[in-house]
């Protein structure tokens, strides 16, 4: 019987153990943005929001994919981050 008893007693600290885990791993994950970035993209311009791999739309000219961008940034009250071709920041705008 010590066996089983000491069975279940690993067996709650592998629980406990994993359910730390896995509340510490969801409380430290970051919140998500709505910061819009105009880039630089192929032959033109992508608007792409902060932290993602895809982009949201693509323009041929700077100027519409700032507009489009601005668009999105004012409705998640956003920040704005418009890049050079050389992928450097130019310009910062604050929607909050």
């Amino acid at each position: 019987m010590a066996k089983s008893n000491n069975s279940q007693s690993w067996l709650g600290i592998l629980i406990e153990l994993l359910e730390a885990f896995f509340k510490s791993s969801r409380s430290t994950s970051r919140p998500r943005t709505w910061n819009q970035h105009v880039v630089p993209y192929e032959d033109g311009w992508a608007v792409r929001r902060e932290g993602n791999k895809q982009i949201t739309s693509k323009h041929i000219k700077q100027s519409t994919a700032i507009k489009k961008a601005k668009v999105l940034a004012k409705k998640y009250k956003a920040n704005l981050i418009i890049h050079r071709e050389d992928g450097t920041i130019r310009d910062h705008v604050d929607f909050d």
